[in-house]
């Protein structure tokens, strides 16, 4: 995640020539203050600070599923495997720009693993919530993110102050291809005993699904 870069909207074939990058990532409290200082031992090289309005849609029927709204796009990446150690390795899906296409959001929803069939060939922002909204087994979550992206030694690296629905948790992460240096990077930074928490995951503990 660079903080630099642009969000664009995606197709589901550009998106399948997208390398995964493996992902290892902390919630809790206290995680800012002990990267904060870790990271300037390692040498960081700082990025700007992000802050960004997303709305995650949870499924009750998976955690490999993550899909976002950000920037007026409807996000996907899929979990597709893990590492020797543990990280967890996110496949990019597509992003697509509201209204979006039937054809498109049953991507979306075949991977939450709802049995639902988009009936319109369109979706505006608000008649996808709605959808979501009707269907018990699906929560969406307003979550508000302010990150400081940073680099150390070529490993992609944040830590961010996260309000999900308003409650604030404090996250770090390292992702990477290169799963070695994603390992070195993990223990300059201080992290490697806290628990590999996705996104998903930490949303449901805190909306409680």
């Amino acid at each position: 995640m660079s903080v630099q870069e642009v969000n664009q909207a995606t197709s589901v074939e550009e998106a399948e020539q997208i390398a995964p990058r493996a992902e290892f990532r902390v919630f809790g409290q206290g995680v800012i203050d002990i990267v904060g200082l870790a990271m300037w031992k390692a040498q960081a090289k700082l990025f700007k600070i992000r802050r960004s309005k997303e709305v995650y849609i949870l499924s009750r029927h998976t955690n490999e599923a993550n899909v976002k709204i950000r920037d007026g796009l409807l996000d996907i990446k899929t979990k597709v495997g893990e590492t020797a150690e543990g990280y967890e390795i996110f496949q990019p899906r597509g992003k697509f720009e509201f209204p979006v296409k039937k054809d498109e959001l049953a991507v979306i929803l075949d991977n939450l693993l709802v049995p639902i069939t988009p009936e319109k060939p369109t979706y505006s922002f608000d008649e996808f919530l709605d959808l979501v909204d009707s269907y018990p087994d699906l929560t969406a979550v307003d979550v508000e993110k302010e990150r400081y992206g940073f680099s150390v030694d070529g490993v992609i690296c944040e830590y961010a102050e996260v309000l999900f629905n308003g409650a604030l948790l404090e996250t770090a992460c390292a992702e990477s291809v290169d799963y070695k240096a994603m390992k070195e990077v993990i223990n300059k930074l201080e992290i490697a005993d806290f628990e590999n928490t996705n996104y998903l995951i930490a949303a449901k503990r805190v909306v409680k699904i």
